[in-house]
């Protein structure tokens, strides 16, 4: 199978597809519900504290530095941008983890027929407690690496990469936290869904490279969860096969 960034793109495009695939639409409509509230909630209750402390930081700078105000602006901007853009992306997906599963294992019926392996056995009750645990692994994980990269971020001449690294691990994160869905569904863990994904990294990178690029168009941005999860679904299935996965 073709593993380039290209190909892992475009299974986040085949996601549109296959939410509207009959038995798929009504997992779709919780978590697109959650999606949109959880982001209008968020979005108008930090926006306004984050441009606070932008400008009170500009104003600390003497007269001499205030051409590094824009520079500083816009680096801080950025990683401040990515660390909200996680922050939605956590809770949101933290809330609609349980009904993400399901979805997953509709996408998988629909494309072969057959309901996953582990996901068939599991209770709602299990689901759910299935879905949190792989959520806050999530979390820890974000954290290991945010904070080194957030604290680089303010580092000079080091701060000058910070952001080609934040764009990197923002795609591999959105591998990670969409890939679960389909390979959990198949009783793997996070380390091996993530050494997993891992050993078709670009393909993953380029899979969370264009679902990353979905969450900021405005709008659609509330689908990407549920195309994601889709596309993840079609990308399990399409390279990374049972056997290879038992």
């Amino acid at each position: 199978m073709i593993s380039n960034p290209v190909n892992g793109a475009t299974y986040f495009i085949k996601g549109l597809s296959l939410i509207q695939r009959k038995g798929v639409k009504r997992f779709v409509v919780i978590p697109l519900f959650i999606n949109v509230l959880i982001f209008t909630v968020l979005f108008w209750s930090l926006s306004g504290y984050v441009s606070d402390f932008i400008n009170g930081m500009n104003a600390s700078l003497p007269d001499w530095l205030a051409w590094l105000s824009y520079l500083i602006w816009l680096l801080f901007a950025f990683s401040a941008g990515i660390v909200l853009f996680f922050g939605f992306t956590i809770i949101a997906n933290l809330v609609g983890a349980p009904f993400n599963g399901y979805l997953a294992g509709a996408v998988e019926k629909s494309l072969t027929g057959k309901n996953p392996v582990d996901q068939s056995g599991r209770t709602v009750m299990q689901e759910v407690s299935y879905a949190m645990s792989g959520e806050f692994r999530k979390i820890l994980y974000f954290l290991m690496w945010g904070i080194p990269l957030l604290i680089m971020s303010f580092i000079p001449a080091v701060n000058l990469i910070a952001p080609l690294l934040w764009v990197f691990f923002s795609a591999w994160m959105m591998a990670i936290e969409y890939g679960d869905y389909p390979l959990g569904n198949h009783g793997m863990n996070f380390v091996d869904i993530r050494n997993k994904l891992g050993e078709k990294k670009m393909l993953s990178l380029g899979f969370g490279g264009a679902v990353m690029l979905g969450t900021m168009i405005p709008v659609f941005n509330f689908l990407v969860m549920p195309v994601a999860v889709a596309g993840a679904t079609a990308m399990r299935i399409e390279q990374f096969k049972l056997d290879e996965i038992n």
